[in-house]
């Protein structure tokens, strides 16, 4: 089994599911007492959120870099970063280490594919909804087409993450909201919703749309134990 690094605390909430899901499926998939060879840094998301707001992306780079370079020195066969939006410095994080960095936007875009999916409506971080970093990388290598909400919602959607979901708080008026939106990008031909931010599933589950939902914390970590688990 090789041994999966993540790069978490952005926030811990989501880093906690992806720890749990990744012991899980293992468990699932190799039974008995077996859980995941995995290690994670987790990085100090308060520093992280002011870099996104400034603008400094690169110096948010940075912090990401140390902490790619730390999992590598700690064994890690393949790196994972456990947020949508710090893959605005995919790259730059990529290029600083040996071992593979794993695209949370790869995916979602395999899992996609293969169930035939070809426009998306995508909920997110203003970040990840407004700049192409990430929604041109499914446009471009899974040509999927992806519809996001009007600029005001974006607004909206990203307090409700920050200020609510990354705090553990799960509101159900905020719930009600995101449906909404859902169901808006379903009538401009949105034939699924990903859930573009790896807290919004705390939020949003499977059964509250009759769109089928895909949770990208979900598709990242079950990516991961294939991954881990392939020969």
């Amino acid at each position: 089994m090789k041994k999966i690094g993540l790069i978490g605390g952005m926030s811990w909430e989501s880093t906690a599911i992806y720890y749990k899901v990744i012991n899980q499926e293992v468990s699932k998939r190799l039974g008995k007492l077996h859980s995941a060879r995995l290690v994670v840094d987790s990085v100090d998301f308060e520093e992280i959120e002011i870099y996104q707001r400034e603008g400094r992306w690169d110096d948010s780079a940075q912090v990401l870099i140390q902490s790619a370079k730390d999992l590598q020195a700690a064994g890690a066969d393949f790196a994972m970063i456990c947020t949508n939006t710090m893959h605005k410095v995919y790259q730059q994080v990529a290029d600083s280490i040996s071992i593979p960095l794993v695209h949370i936007a790869d995916a979602a875009g395999i899992r996609l594919l293969e169930e035939e999916i070809q426009t998306i409506g995508l909920l997110g971080t203003k970040y990840t909804m407004r700049e192409d970093f990430y929604k041109q990388r499914l446009i471009d290598k899974f040509k999927i087409n992806v519809i996001v909400p009007e600029e005001n919602d974006q607004e909206l959607i990203n307090q409700v993450i920050y200020n609510e979901l990354c705090l553990g708080n799960v509101r159900a008026d905020s719930k009600e909201y995101y449906l909404q939106v859902s169901n808006q990008l379903a009538e401009q031909g949105a034939q699924a919703i990903l859930l573009g931010c790896t807290e919004i599933g705390m939020l949003v589950k499977p059964e509250d749309l009759v769109l089928p939902v895909f949770d990208t914390a979900l598709l990242h970590a079950h990516y991961a134990v294939d991954l881990a688990l392939e020969n």
